[in-house]
């Protein structure tokens, strides 16, 4: 067979093989994308520099899909690190293969090299995003995944009168660092001190009117008076939760994480790193122009953080000289450490339907989650406190990601040496967690590749408890390939005995990354009905990399449509 006959058949080839992927549930239509990684030049705070992007946009590409479309998105890595890419809150099921985390259910696309991930996106409506899960890319490589209802469909349950949004709005908020984030987290990797924190907060990629060289660039989103438009805030961000508020507005939240919520009128939200937050605005005030602002809730005492404010315009085309010189009016935002702020934003939001949780639990777990510190090497300088290394763990032990193969595949092939069955259900030492001051024999957690087992089907309980070891801090935790109902969040250690009392049985919040109270706790509950194995992590990126994570196992039940699928056959090599 001559080679380009040979072309063809494995073009053949992968195209009928996308097709029956495609086509093992029932849906409304196939989408195919190409995404580039790339470099691109970008002029920032005064400053010109090559970043990763995804077509060469920063962000990058939207996505806009219906509920049961199915994705196909070939990515082609010709920048010059290794990547992948992960689709934030999506189900993925039986698609572990297309998560996303390197090492995790696959080795990253190497330079030069392509992947296609392909699944299906079923029994999710709302906001979504996509972002690269390889060191700290995602900084610039992310875009946002808006899943619409199925076609068909009546329209959105909170639509007033049958009127849909005027608008669709998608916000991204993220950081900006004035040198490459791969250098920063390198840098900080190498003396194990904490990296630098960034140089602005961003709206739509531009830092806005407070910072230096950006006033011409700020974000503007043009409105019409009366119109109420849906506002769909993504929290990009590495490391920074923050507070937003749209001056003279109210925001009414109808959804979080691709879940609908009841509705909740705010004038502040508090988005931690992967979260979503969808919300209505009437644009009902005096034509003008008005701030979307943006800073950081910082949790943690006396740790360094960016504090820095983003704007974006909301811009009602005001024709009047008078209205257009006059500065946008500004809103008010909490101070950065007000949890009070963040906590009556968090516990404030319900479910819009009751929830389906199940009447048992199978497994009742107790995670710890922290920051702690390792000795220094015997010579070895160190740039933590006291010249130790920075850390992090869950129940004391600090994720390491193999190198050789991917868990997902160690587990598939069932290949010996590259993870244990045996994380830890409870923390190995009970103790005051959120005590002022942790015994220093309690802040060096042990490393390890750890995954705790899961029989599919089995219902989870899991109490997610902070710790004061080194500094206590808020902690967006995330599941992979999981949206999970969050039944109560309190403040100090969690007593099961009368916290259970606290739990919203009936209409709590579904979400796919809880933000777990600074020197508090957690319970989210979930049904383990997706094989396959799912990081959970920090989504404050300095955490991750520092070990604040660990996988579930989800074994397979019974049947074809209980197990994982087989692994594509351009699955990346390690």
């Amino acid at each position: 067979m001559s080679s380009s006959s040979s072309r063809t058949m494995s073009s053949l080839l992968l195209i009928a093989s996308l097709a029956l992927l495609c086509s093992t549930t029932t849906i409304a239509k196939q989408q195919y994308h190409e995404f580039v990684i790339k470099e691109a030049a970008v002029t920032r705070l005064c400053k010109s520099q090559n970043i990763m992007t995804v077509n060469g946009q920063f962000p990058g590409p939207s996505l806009e899909v219906n509920e049961g479309d199915c994705l196909v998105v070939k990515v082609t890595n010709k920048g010059r690190y290794n990547v992948t890419v992960h689709w934030h809150g999506v189900r993925q099921m039986r698609t572990g293969w297309a998560d996303g985390p390197e090492y995790v259910t696959q080795c990253p696309i190497r330079p030069g090299q392509s992947y296609t991930y392909r699944f299906t996106v079923q029994g999710q409506e709302g906001t979504l995003w996509w972002h690269a899960h390889s060191s700290w890319l995602r900084a610039t490589v992310h875009g946002a995944l808006i899943i619409r209802p199925r076609r068909g469909v009546a329209a959105y349950p909170f639509v007033n009168h049958g009127k849909p949004p005027v608008r669709e709005i998608p916000i991204l908020l993220g950081e900006w660092w004035n040198m490459n984030p791969i250098d920063v987290v390198r840098a900080a990797t190498r003396t194990g001190a904490a990296p630098n924190i960034s140089d602005a907060i961003t709206v739509n990629g531009q830092p806005g009117d407070l910072y230096k060289c950006s006033s011409k660039d700020t974000t503007t989103f043009p409105v019409n008076s009366g119109e109420t438009n849906l506002l769909r805030f993504i929290n990009a961000a590495l490391n920074t939760e923050l507070f937003v508020s749209l001056a003279g507005h109210t925001m009414t939240v109808v959804g979080a994480d691709a879940s609908y919520t009841k509705p909740y009128a705010t004038s502040v939200l508090m988005i931690a790193p992967g979260q979503t937050t969808d919300v209505l605005v009437t644009f009902d005030q005096p034509p003008g122009r008005y701030y979307l602002a943006a800073r950081a809730y910082a949790s943690a005492q006396g740790v360094p953080f960016d504090n820095t404010t983003t704007t974006a315009i909301f811009d009602y085309g005001a024709s009047s000289s008078s209205t257009t010189s006059k500065s946008p009016a500004m809103p008010t935002l909490p101070a950065y450490n007000d949890t009070s702020a963040a906590t009556a934003f968090t516990t404030s939001l319900r479910g819009l339907r009751k929830a389906e949780l199940p009447s048992r639990v199978d497994e009742n777990l107790f995670f710890t989650v922290g920051v702690g510190l390792f000795n220094c090497s015997q010579g070895q300088s160190c740039g933590g406190p006291n010249n130790t290394r920075f850390t992090a763990s869950i129940n004391n032990v600090s994720f390491v990601l193999p190198s050789a193969v991917s868990i997902l595949q160690a587990h598939y092939h069932t290949t010996n040496g590259v993870f244990t069955a045996d994380f830890p259900a409870n923390p190995p030492v009970a103790f005051d967690y959120t005590a002022q001051n942790v015994s220093r024999g309690l802040w060096q957690p042990v490393p390890g590749t750890k995954v705790y087992k899961l029989k599919y089907g089995a219902a989870v309980q899991l109490v997610l408890q902070g710790t004061n070891i080194f500094a206590a801090e808020n902690h967006p935790i995330h599941i992979h390939g999981y949206d999970f109902y969050i039944l109560a969040e309190g403040f100090g250690n969690f007593d099961a005995a009368a916290d259970t009392a606290k739990f919203n049985l009936d209409d709590p919040p579904m979400r796919n990354t809880v933000a777990v109270p600074v020197n508090g706790w957690a319970v989210v509950r979930f049904v383990a009905d997706n094989p396959g194995v799912w990081l959970m992590h920090c989504h404050l990126d300095v955490h991750i990399t520092w070990g604040l994570a660990m996988a579930f196992l989800v074994e397979d039940g019974v049947g074809v449509l209980q197990s994982l699928e087989a692994p594509p056959p351009d699955l990346p090599l390690c």
